[in-house]
C-alpha cells in the first residue's frame, strides 16, 4: 500500500496512569492512586509490554523517550533507573537521546529530581499550570504557587538546564493583565521551553459536567496575541500551536509526533504508531486503559485493546493534522518520506488551500499564511477526505 525508502525516526512513549487525585479538566487516562503505588509491579509490566512491541521495530534506534501520565514523578528514582536500564537492555538508544519525565511541582517530587538525573533523564516537563493559588485551587491542583516556583529552581539545581513549564491561559475569571503576569513569572524562571496553552473543556471531565465561567473568545484571543508578543521579547519562539522554545531547545520527542514519526507506546492506555516498510504498512495500536487490567495482562495479547492499519486517506489527514501544527511547514518530499505516498495524493488539496489564502506553496515547500495560521482548524479540516478503499484492520 505505502512505498517507503526508510522508516521514520522512532520514539518511545511510556504512560504512568496514577495521580494523587484527578483534576477536573483532565481527560487523560489517569486514576487517583490508592493506598499503595504498585511501583515494582508496574515497572515489570512495562518491560513485558515493551518486549511484546520489539518484533515490530527490530534493528531500529530510539531517538527519544517521553514518560507521561498521570504523574510519573510519583515513581521513585530507583524505579526509573530500573525501568530505563531495562529499556536500554532491550532497544538501541541513540547516545544523545532526549529522555523526558513529566513531573508535578510538589515537594516530594522535587526531592527526587537529582535521582532522576542520575538515572539518565535529561529533560523535565513540570506541570505548573498557574502561578495563582486561587486558580490552582479551581483547577484542582495539589500544589501551590510557592511549590511551583521552587520546582523550577530545584530542577536547575539538580542539573536540568533543559526543562519545560506547562502553563494554561483562559482560566476562570482571568483577564489579559493576569494572564500576562503569570507568563512573566514563568519566563522569569528561565525555562528552556514553555508549553502555554488554552484551557479547554473536554467531554467526560468534571468541568464538562459543571463548567466554570471562562473568558469569552475575543478575550482569549487578545490574551493569546499579547502573550505571544511577550514571549517573543523574552527569546521564546513559537514553533507549534502551544509550544515555545529558546534556540535549540525544541522538544525533540514531540517534534517526532508532529512530523509523523513512529513511536512505541507502552503502559496502561498508551498508543503507538509504527511503520513496516517491507510490508508497506502503517499501524496504530493501543493498550488496555485500566491499570489493574494492564498489570494483569502485560505482555499478552489481552493487553492490546485495539489495532488498525491506516489507509491512504488516514495517512493524509493524520500527517496534515500533525504537521500543520508546526510553524515550519513541510516539504512535499517529507510527506512522501513518512507516509510512503506520492505527493500528488495531497497536491490538489494544497493548491486549493493556497488559492484560498491559507497556505503558500513555493518550490515544493508548504507554509502557512498568517490567515491560515489563525484559522488552523479550518485549514486542517480540508484534509479530512473520504476514506479510500484500501483494506483496514478494524479495532478489537
Amino acid at each position: 500500500m505505502f512505498d517507503f525508502t526508510a522508516p521514520p525516526p522512532l520514539s518511545l512513549y511510556i504512560h504512568f496512569p496514577w495521580c494523587i487525585r484527578k483534576c477536573p479538566y483532565c481527560d487523560f487516562n489517569s486514576h487517583a492512586v490508592g493506598e499503595e503505588l504498585p511501583e515494582q509491579a508496574y515497572v515489570d509490566a512495562l518491560l513485558k509490554d515493551l518486549e511484546q512491541e520489539l518484533p515490530g521495530v527490530w534493528g531500529r534506534t530510539v531517538q527519544s523517550i517521553f514518560m507521561g501520565g498521570g504523574t510519573p514523578s510519583l515513581f521513585s528514582a530507583p524505579a526509573m533507573d530500573r525501568l530505563l536500564s531495562g529499556v536500554r537492555a532491550r532497544l538501541p538508544l541513540s547516545p544523545d537521546a532526549e529522555i523526558t519525565l513529566e513531573a508535578n511541582p510538589g515537594s516530594a517530587e522535587q526531592g527526587r529530581f537529582a535521582g532522576y538525573r542520575e538515572a539518565g533523564i535529561n529533560r523535565l516537563s513540570i506541570g505548573v499550570q498557574s502561578f495563582s493559588d486561587t486558580q490552582l485551587r479551581q483547577l484542582g491542583r495539589v500544589h501551590g504557587t510557592e511549590e511551583a516556583l521552587r520546582a523550577a529552581h530545584a530542577a536547575r539545581a539538580a542539573g536540568f538546564e533543559n526543562f519545560n513549564l506547562d502553563l494554561m491561559f483562559g482560566l476562570p475569571g482571568q483577564n489579559t493583565e493576569q494572564a500576562l503576569a503569570e507568563l512573566t513569572t514563568a519566563t522569569g524562571l528561565e525555562p528552556a521551553h514553555l508549553s502555554w496553552y488554552q484551557l479547554t473543556i473536554e467531554p467526560n471531565t468534571l468541568f464538562h459536567a459543571h463548567p466554570p465561567a471562562l473568558p469569552d473568545e475575543d478575550l482569549k484571543w487578545a490574551i493569546q496575541e499579547a502573550g505571544q508578543s511577550l514571549l517573543a521579547t523574552q527569546g521564546y519562539t513559537q514553533y507549534e500551536v502551544s509550544a515555545y522554545a529558546r534556540a535549540g531547545q525544541r522538544c525533540r520527542h514531540n517534534l517526532n509526533y508532529w512530523r509523523f514519526g513512529d513511536y512505541i507506546g507502552i503502559g496502561a492506555g498508551a498508543h503507538g504508531k509504527t511503520t513496516d516498510g517491507a510490508r508497506g504498512v502503517i499501524q496504530r495500536r493501543w493498550k488496555t486503559r485500566h491499570p489493574q487490567a494492564f498489570l494483569a495482562n502485560a505482555g499478552s495479547a489481552e493487553c492490546v485493546a485495539g489495532q488498525r492499519q491506516l489507509g491512504a486517506a488516514d495517512a493524509v489527514f493524520e500527517f496534515t493534522l500533525n504537521r500543520l501544527r508546526l510553524r515550519e511547514g513541510f516539504r512535499l518530499g517529507e510527506f512522501t518520506d513518512v507516509t510512503g505516498l506520492d505527493p500528488q495524493r495531497i497536491a490538489p488539496l494544497l493548491e486549493q488551500a493556497a488559492a484560498d489564502g491559507l497556505l503558500r506553496l513555493d518550490d515544493g515547500r508548504v507554509r502557512h499564511t498568517e490567515h491560515g495560521w489563525r484559522f488552523l482548524d479550518n485549514l486542517i479540516e480540508r484534509f479530512l477526505v473520504e476514506e479510500d478503499q484500501h483494506a483496514r484492520c478494524q479495532p478489537d
